[in-house]
């Protein structure tokens, strides 16, 4: 069989597509990525988010089938066990260096500006082995939703240790795990990047102290760790401000995403804009001096003109 693979809005090589890859390979079949003059026996389409636009070209193909959370909104897809276990064909996207998979799946928060809790369970449990698809590369993208919330925590972070791979948690960590001993592991491991996140503004008694603990004992700069702020979600403007403030205060590095930012108001648009641009953020001590700059050179602009 000729089988075709089509990525709509993948941000790094799509995992169920090179699952099947593996597996279509694995019976002899020809697998490439889907052309429109080509004709296949089938065609994967994967896409991951519901707001991206489809691809609107037509593939020549006896069989279309579409998968991923951009196009089950009632997340009743899933590869069959036999292929979700498969260690993934990195070659379709020429990938030798960077191994992407999830150690753990679910999430016991269940936010409801996140689409984890309905797709994955509210449990987070372990689903694979590293080696399930990571073999030497020097870098690992782990895509768990919440890793350390998984009870077996310790023996997940004590796989990574001996890989000397850079690891890259490219949801976050759930600072409300941190403590000693998870903190210990996490400095055995080579991270450029600790990412954490503070949603909501009613969580500061639990996210602080964590965050100050895990600074205590790393001494961390703030180049390396970052913390998610969650606006224009159930938080006011002042709010927001508020959180960015006592981050910058406990040493960490701030970071702005905006909730369905079509809806955001052009505030929400500038402190992203401050915030997210380090060279502003750290050379400007607050947002009120930042828009009072803006306002100033549009002044002198008017003013020339």
């Amino acid at each position: 069989m000729k089988i075709g693979l089509v990525d709509v809005d993948s941000k790094w090589p799509n995992i169920p597509l090179m699952k099947l890859s593996a597996y279509h390979k694995g019976k002899g079949d020809e697998v490439e990525f889907a052309n429109s003059y080509t004709t296949y026996d089938l065609v994967y389409k994967a896409k991951v988010f519901t707001f991206t636009k489809d691809t609107p070209v037509n593939f020549y193909t006896k069989e279309l089938i579409k998968g991923g959370t951009g196009y089950d909104s009632e997340l009743k897809q899933w590869l069959p066990p036999e292929i979700e276990h498969l260690y993934p064909d990195y070659s379709v996207y020429n990938e030798n260096k960077t191994a992407y998979g999830f150690l753990t799946r679910g999430c016991p928060r269940g936010c409801p500006f996140c689409i984890v809790g309905r797709k994955e369970g509210l449990k987070s449990v372990k689903v694979a082995n590293l080696n399930e698809f990571w073999n030497g590369q020097p870098h690992i993208n782990l895509l768990d939703p919440n890793l350390l919330a998984c009870e077996q925590r310790i023996e997940l972070l004590e796989s990574l240790v001996p890989t000397n791979a850079w690891i890259n948690f490219s949801q976050g960590l759930d600072i409300r795990f941190i403590d000693e001993q998870t903190t210990h592991l996490l400095q055995k491991l080579r991270v450029r990047l600790v990412h954490f996140a503070w949603d909501r503004p009613k969580d500061e008694k639990i996210i602080v102290p964590r965050l100050k603990l895990f600074k205590e004992i790393t001494k961390i700069d703030y180049r390396n760790a970052c913390v998610y702020v969650l606006t224009n979600f159930e938080s006011t403007f002042e709010e927001d401000l508020y959180r960015v403030e006592v981050i910058r205060s406990l040493g960490y590095r701030p970071y702005i995403m905006i909730y369905e930012k079509e809806t955001a108001s052009h505030l929400h648009k500038e402190l992203s804009h401050y915030v997210n641009s380090p060279a502003l953020f750290w050379t400007i001590p607050t947002f009120q001096e930042y828009k009072r700059g803006k306002i100033n050179k549009l002044k002198s602009k008017l003013e020339y003109t």
